[in-house]
């Protein structure tokens, strides 16, 4: 449009019910710009609380352990991990000796490099199982991200909201009664 005296800007914005915002006021000349300014703020601030929305805050979780632990409670511990490295977050797993347990590390090393072989395809040793005092310390980091965690989901709450939308009224365990059952075989 070229340069336009002030006066004539102003005249501009006000017949055409717009606000005359400075763009770059350091210019020679200033550049201004013709526009609702209350529209830019709020879809500049919608723009951020989205930002902020997929932001990802890095967490470390922590799971303890027993050098003699029992093997359905290493199962709990380990489906914890698991979940925990599924959504993307970091885990610190420490190993607690009592007595003469201390005299035995390699015990707890074990129990460390087990753990991480079994949820090798989730995650990766960050740092290796390191003696601190009483415990031993090795953390956990996840292969996909905070972020790619948390964008599946909510791909998946979305996929589970339009099954529900597509069969209302119709839950799981009805679909379940529903199947036919298998017919006992006579001895």
């Amino acid at each position: 449009m070229g340069i336009v005296p002030l006066a004539k800007a102003l005249e501009l914005a006000q017949e055409y019910d717009l606000d005359l915002v400075e763009v770059a006021a350091n210019a020679r000349p200033p550049v201004c710009k013709l526009m609702d300014y209350g529209k830019f703020k709020y879809e500049s601030a919608m723009k951020a609380r989205e930002a902020r929305k997929n932001q990802a805050h890095t967490v470390i979780k922590e799971m303890k352990l027993r050098p003699k632990i029992d093997p359905h409670d290493y199962d709990t511990k380990k489906g914890h991990v698991v979940r925990f490295l599924k959504q993307g977050d970091k885990v610190k797993i420490t190993i607690m000796f009592r007595g003469r347990e201390q005299s035995r590390p390699e015990l707890g090393y074990r129990l460390l490099q087990r753990l991480a072989e079994d949820v090798q395809d989730l995650g990766f040793v960050e740092s290796n199982p390191k003696q601190d005092g009483r415990n031993m310390i090795m953390v956990l980091g996840p292969h996909k991200k905070k972020t790619e965690a948390m964008a599946e989901a909510r791909q998946a709450q979305e996929a589970r909201k339009a099954e529900a939308k597509a069969n209302p009224g119709r839950s799981q365990n009805a679909a379940e009664a529903e199947a036919p059952a298998e017919e006992p075989a006579e001895a």
